[in-house]
């Protein structure tokens, strides 16, 4: 019986939702599991610390932002999704990409800062992903995420914070942030 491939969405206001892509990840790889994994935000000018790990680990992972909305024009910003885009779509048609991952696509899909509909289109973006190679697995992470992909997904889950310590005044840690 050949594999069917899943789509796992992981959204909501708390912490863990890269992480859980990234645990995914690592179990994908450790059966074999080819992985790409591509970042709609991060800027490929910082150092994260996955992206560090998953070198070492022969993963692809291509960082295709540049930041917060706000430390950029919205132009830059828009040119940045729309060269996202135009990869994530090749992406989701790789046949021999066993797991891919999308993170913080539900971010830039809920950017409302500037118009983002003709270079990030929600309903391109459902569309691909529904024609995706039938076994590649699909993960999505980031905050508010749209209907249209929770509606398509297998699994949701919404992380959702009960306490953080940014609320106590401790900035992102080395190692557990980034």
């Amino acid at each position: 019986m050949a594999r069917q491939g899943l789509f796992l969405l992981y959204t909501g206001d708390g912490k863990g939702k890269t992480t859980a892509s990234l645990g995914v990840t690592l179990r994908a790889i450790g059966r074999g599991l080819s992985v790409t994994y591509l970042q709609f935000i991060k800027n490929p000018d910082r150092t994260y610390g996955e992206k560090l790990a998953l070198a070492k680990l022969g993963v692809e992972m291509k960082q295709m932002g540049i930041g917060f909305t706000w430390t950029k024009t919205p132009e830059e910003h828009r040119d940045a999704l729309k060269k996202a885009w135009a990869l994530t779509k090749e992406k989701l048609q790789d046949d021999t990409i066993d797991v891919l991952v999308l993170d913080e696509l539900n971010n830039a899909l809920a950017i409302d800062r500037f118009p983002i509909d003709d270079v990030l289109p929600l309903e391109e973006v459902v569309e691909a992903i529904r024609n995706r190679p039938k076994t590649m697995h699909l993960v999505v992470t980031g905050r508010s995420a749209k209907q249209p992909l929770i509606d398509l997904a297998d699994l949701v889950s919404t992380i959702e914070p009960t306490k953080h310590y940014y609320d106590e005044g401790i900035p992102a840690v080395k190692g557990l942030e980034f």
